[in-house]
């Protein structure tokens, strides 16, 4: 280090202290230092072309730099720019690889003479020269491999580079149709392969067509280590790309209509209707709305996208899925059972002992009070839920609630959808009670307990916080509307009827 600091280069204080001169660089690097332009050798034009002479008679980089004292690494710079590769036959096998090709030999039959891969063979065709970084073209034009790609290739294991291109798995194991072979059936075809079998055996053994192995094996075996199922399922899904152009996205009258027309704040679909009557003979400028909407979410970009997300009426710039109802993940881990299926004897208010109920929700939708109601008397019991309204608690107040009547008062409960009532089945099994569901968005088919709620708002408002209720206050709640005369019982109260009905008990 002294000698360097003293003016020398890397390469003097190496060879003063007899040491190799990469040792030198990394000692440099380790120490934290570098070295200074001024003190970095300039080689002449007499040097350059001595390297390349004695290049010519040893062919090998390195050994000449060593011979010459020169940086192994400028040397090898020369000797690309000066055309000379010194990888073992590389331009041999390229040269013989053209003059095949110029003699009239197909690509495929010159790749296989010489035991080339096939998109090395479509390289040299192409007239492309690869290095490490990157690809350099006939006519000069050098595109770099981007760091950023091959390191979310590393990390993203759900990708396939297939031609040179990244493809996403999902998309290249994805079954289209049964016609077309799968995964699984180009492993199978590489074991019977491996077997020995002929084509046709190998149909008969797959259910195919001998022309569809025989088709497979020509096309998709694209290595001279023969044929790789994996490899040649990447390449058929490759291969099935249809590249397209949107509609919306070439300029001309149908494109300047729509973007007029969402100026306007027209719909997509007021869009796409007008322009089949506006222009009925021309099908170049009919549109389906979900094009429209493909151009605006999909295919748009930065401002324009922004603009034109505007002119919609929800005016939102991400585009917001709608499922089917019918594909929805269920709400509960136990099947719920539907009302079609609770017994008919329910609908005639005459058999005692059949609920419905309800959460009322507080302000916020951090308190709530469980409701429950019996269709034939009317009478109501309130849960208490004082912190929480998990399943767990409305399950633990409804079974406290309910536990002190009389098994032939404790039949069914009928309830919505809630997620609070997803522990339905361990509420089923403390009480005895059957547990039916309600159809979404159907409260009419619980409208006692709608109309009870709606009584119990007097006592209850909504945005009020129902966590300050005591358990006494509830119980005061449910006397006196529990003694509140009905007309639909004959001017009795629910607990006249009630009452009655625990005395024959």
């Amino acid at each position: 280090m002294a000698l360097i600091d003293r003016g020398g280069s890397v390469r003097a204080a190496a060879a003063t202290v007899g040491v190799h001169p990469d040792a030198g660089y990394k000692w440099m690097k380790q120490a934290g230092l570098s070295t200074p332009r001024s003190t970095q050798r300039k080689y002449t034009n007499t040097e350059k072309a001595e390297f390349l002479r004695r290049l010519t008679e040893v062919g090998n980089v390195s050994a000449v730099a060593r011979e010459l004292g020169l940086n192994r690494v400028t040397c090898y710079v020369w000797a690309h720019k000066a055309g000379i590769f010194t990888a073992p036959n590389a331009d041999a096998r390229r040269e013989e690889f053209l003059r095949l090709r110029n003699g009239g030999l197909s690509r495929r039959a010159a790749a296989a003479q010489l035991g080339v891969e096939a998109h090395q063979a479509l390289d040299w065709d192409k007239g492309i020269r690869v290095f490490s970084k990157g690809r350099i073209y006939p006519d000069g034009r050098v595109v770099l491999y981007r760091p950023a790609e091959i390191l979310a290739n590393v990390k993203n294991p759900r990708t396939a580079w297939v031609q040179g291109e990244r493809v996403a798995l999902d998309r290249v194991e994805k079954v289209i149709d049964p016609r077309y072979l799968s995964v699984l059936e180009r492993e199978r075809l590489k074991d019977l392969q491996s077997s020995g079998l002929s084509i046709r055996k190998i149909a008969t053994a797959m259910g195919r067509s001998p022309s569809t192995i025989s088709r497979e094996l020509r096309r998709n075996t694209v290595s001279r280590h023969g044929y790789l199922p994996h490899t040649a399922h990447r390449t058929s899904v490759k291969r099935r790309e249809r590249p397209k152009v949107p509609k919306l996205g070439v300029e001309g009258p149908l494109r300047d209509y729509v973007i007029a027309k969402l100026a306007k704040r027209w719909s997509p679909e007021q869009i796409s209707r007008r322009l089949r009557r506006d222009f009925p003979d021309d099908p170049g400028m009919h549109v389906s709305p979900e094009t429209i909407y493909q151009a605006i979410y999909v295919h748009c970009s930065g401002e324009l996208k922004r603009e034109l997300s505007k002119s919609l009426r929800r005016g939102r710039s991400i585009r917001k899925p709608n499922r089917d109802p019918a594909a929805r993940t269920s709400r509960f881990i136990d099947p719920m059972t539907p009302l079609s299926e609770r017994p008919p004897e329910v609908d005639d208010r005459v058999l005692p002992g059949h609920w419905e109920g309800d959460l009322i929700v507080g302000a916020g939708s951090r308190s709530a009070i469980a409701t429950l109601v019996e269709r034939t008397t009317r009478y109501v019991v309130l849960g208490y839920l004082p912190t929480e309204r998990t399943a767990e608690a409305v399950r633990h107040s409804l079974v406290t609630a309910l536990s002190g009547l009389p098994e032939n008062l404790r039949r069914t409960l009928t309830w919505d959808q809630g997620t609070e009532m997803s522990e339905h089945r361990a509420f089923a099994t403390a009480t005895n009670m059957a547990v039916y569901f309600c159809d979404r968005a159907a409260p009419w088919q619980r409208g006692t307990n709608e109309n009870t709620n709606g009584l119990l708002r007097q006592y209850l408002p909504k945005g009020t916080d129902l966590s300050a209720r005591s358990a006494d206050d509830l119980t005061a709640i449910t006397e006196e509307l529990n003694g509140r005369p009905r007309k639909a019982l004959d001017w009795d109260t629910p607990a006249e009827r009630f009452n009655a009905l625990l005395s024959t008990a």
